[in-house]
């Protein structure tokens, strides 16, 4: 299990139990347990208790993962709480389903590769989420679950699962979809059944750099749109 972050200006480290070796020599456990910097001729290691996007650092990958950018709006925009029942497909390598689980009642998430659910549940818990249930299953095929409270999906050809994830959602509440071109969203409003389209959104986030104090020269520019449905 990951108990703390080391975090260098040329990297970061991850403490479980004993020594961490560095670039920068071996910082002995003792002091990791018992100080919040250590001071190094490179630059200070600064120690903090490992949360939850700390751990997000150490997941195995599968395939690619959506950003944080863009969990955000999911997060804040479409209305779910602690008593949520959420319905994502497909869980890849289980970024999202995480994410969401720490503010929802449960998470239930569909995948078709059994290679990616194994990847999931290892990921799940080193995040020590309890409150996912994950399903090898095709959403194309149905979606079981009534009364839900958002459905996010991020896989191919959405716009197939439009009129399923319609008959599952709550009144009022929403189906979110994850894409990365123009194309596909001209699928999905052609084929939005019933849904109001709420918005359509992509999130751009620029880092600033604090020594001098300005932009850096790369910004997380486009990844995908957002495109909110609501019942």
């Amino acid at each position: 299990m990951v108990k703390k972050i080391i975090i260098h200006k040329e990297g970061n480290y991850f403490y479980t139990e004993g020594d961490v070796h560095t670039k920068r020599g071996v910082l002995k456990e003792e002091d990791i347990l018992n100080k919040k910097e250590i001071p190094n001729i490179k630059g200070t290691f600064h120690i903090f208790e490992a949360k939850f996007n700390d751990k997000l650092q150490k997941i195995k990958r599968g395939p690619a993962i959506v950003q944080n950018k863009d969990i955000g709006p999911l997060l804040t925009d479409t209305n779910i709480n602690k008593d949520s029942i959420v319905l994502e497909a497909g869980t890849g390598c289980g970024v999202v389903t995480s994410h969401l689980s720490r503010f929802v009642k449960k998470i239930i998430s569909y995948e078709i590769k059994e290679e990616n659910i194994k990847i999931a549940k290892k990921n799940f818990a080193l995040l020590e989420t309890n409150n996912i249930e994950i399903k090898n299953k095709d959403i194309r095929e149905g979606i079981e679950e009534k009364d839900l409270d958002l459905i996010f999906l991020d896989l191919p050809e959405s716009e197939k699962i439009i009129e399923h994830a319609y008959n599952s959602l709550k009144e009022s509440s929403y189906l979110v979809i994850y894409v990365p071109t123009t194309e596909q969203i001209k699928e999905v409003i052609e084929n939005r059944n019933r849904f109001y389209i709420e918005k359509i959104i992509e999130v751009l986030q620029r880092e600033w750099q604090i020594k001098p104090l300005r932009p850096k020269n790369q910004m997380l520019g486009h990844t995908a749109f957002l495109i909110f449905l609501r019942k």
